[in-house]
């Protein structure tokens, strides 16, 4: 009788989580609904006039920093 009430106790257990995690997924699906994301590539969709942006100039005379032979 012990072994039933157990497996009774396990099932409950795991039915409850399971319904737990379902209303969790749906109030985060929910969350993301409501939520407007951006364009998918924010960065390759500038405004006019604002193209890419130039690459630094190279430093062409250096230091060098490791002072070894």
């Amino acid at each position: 009788m012990e072994t039933v009430i157990t497996l009774v106790a396990a099932a409950l257990l795991i039915a409850l989580g399971t319904r737990l995690i379902h209303r969790l997924n749906a109030q985060h699906d929910a969350r993301i609904a409501a939520h407007h994301f951006d364009g998918p590539y924010p960065s390759l969709s500038r405004p006019p006039g604002h193209g890419n942006p130039r690459p630094p100039e190279r430093i062409t005379h250096r230091r060098p920093t490791d002072t070894r032979p």
